[in-house]
């Protein structure tokens, strides 16, 4: 198949799973076109397959703000043309599942009918999505869409108790490569983070407040009241410079290291004892999936999708949104036993091989082929 793929080409969870995913359909031999504003932060190397379609957005002195929409739009257009896709794949819903829309009903004049399946990750429904100024064209862009999936059952409901669908929504998970993400030796770098066998905790987010950095900042000075340790910080993003002044504040900075954005985060995953992730919303967690791959039991809150991927008293603990006394507790005690963290370690291997790349890639070729067969019915 020839697929469009349309996503934001951050290090957020969308962008990261639409990339994998493009990357692993290209592997079995499909023809895979992506296409966004900026090269995907995954999209780093060559790869037979795999296309990359750059949009541009106009600019014009009468335009405040530049029309990204519209331009999109009409690349959709441009490249479903002329690379003759069978399809598009939208992630996110905002604003992709109407673009999609609106690229199908142009295309339907020119003589083409090409299906969109939408993907929805999390805060375009559980966030921004239920915004009064999105909400309307967001109901209507899922609704459009010939096939609409989710990425835990969590989001599903949700999205269905928000808005009125009245499209069925199918669950596929998000998944892991177990060619990249496994756990290797690193003893080396963790000799040059930990000279002294401390132990390390990582949290991997883009630091925005719904990830609540500032718990898992809270978290870690709990645990190193009572042993050795080092923090990890994954990411960047808007509450970086306030993080920064809390570990000022608390007198921790010695023992946090802010890393930003990593490319090759299974490096730093490998070299992890724990991960952190006290989100406040959570449509899946990719990041404790990926933890969880490289044999890193997780810490969580039960916020949304995350108990689908975290099993409690097996592959980590979870606790309540915000119980930061809570979490700190199981940090210490599980870090505290190593034949306990060493059992937690194999079961999160085990339970990141329910979701391997594999198995979830099948589910999206079955997701395509279903929106395949409503080419004709549709555009008649």
């Amino acid at each position: 198949m020839k697929i469009g793929i349309v996503c934001y080409p951050t290090f957020g969870g969308s962008g990261v799973l639409a990339t994998e995913l493009g990357l692993g359909l290209a592997k079995k031999g499909h023809l895979i076109h992506f296409i966004t504003y900026r090269r995907p932060a995954r999209l780093n190397t060559f790869q037979e397959n795999v296309y990359f379609h750059e949009v541009s957005p106009f600019d014009y002195p009468l335009f405040e703000f530049k029309p990204y929409d519209t331009t999109l739009t009409s690349k959709l257009v441009d490249v479903v043309t002329y690379e003759k896709l069978d399809l598009l794949h939208v992630h996110y819903a905002i604003p992709h599942a109407t673009i999609g829309y609106l690229a199908k009903k142009i295309l339907l004049k020119r003589g083409r009918y090409v299906p969109v399946v939408t993907t929805l990750h999390g805060t375009d429904i559980t966030l921004v999505g239920i915004d009064n100024s999105f909400a309307p064209v967001v109901e209507f862009g899922i609704n459009e869409s010939d096939v609409v999936t989710a990425v835990s059952q969590s989001l599903k409901k949700q999205t269905e108790d928000l808005f009125d669908i009245d499209k069925e929504i199918e669950v596929i998970y998000n998944f892991i490569n177990f060619e990249r993400f496994s756990r290797t030796n690193k003893e080396h770098f963790r000799k040059a983070i930990a000279p002294d066998g401390e132990k390390i905790l990582v949290h991997v987010s883009n630091f925005r407040k719904v990830k609540r950095v500032e718990d898992v900042i809270n978290i870690f000075a709990k645990v190193l009241a009572k042993m050795p340790a080092k923090l990890l910080l994954v990411g960047d993003g808007p509450e970086r410079v306030h993080l920064e002044e809390l570990c000022r504040a608390m007198e921790i900075c010695d023992e946090v290291r802010f890393l930003g954005n990593q490319d090759a985060v299974e490096e730093i995953l490998a070299i992890a004892d724990l991960l952190l992730i006290p989100s406040e919303k959570e449509s899946f967690g990719l990041a404790a999936l990926e933890a969880m791959a490289c044999q890193v039991p997780v810490i969580s809150s039960d916020a949304g999708g995350l108990p689908e991927v975290n099993i409690h008293g097996k592959t980590g603990y979870i606790s309540p949104v915000g119980d930061v006394e809570n979490m700190a507790a199981q940090s210490i005690s599980l870090l505290q036993n190593p034949e306990l963290l060493q059992e937690f370690r194999q079961n999160a291997l085990e339970q990141a091989k329910r979701f391997d790349i594999s198995k979830v890639i099948l589910d999206y070729e079955r997701i395509y082929q279903k929106a395949l067969e409503n080419v004709y019915t549709s555009a008649e």
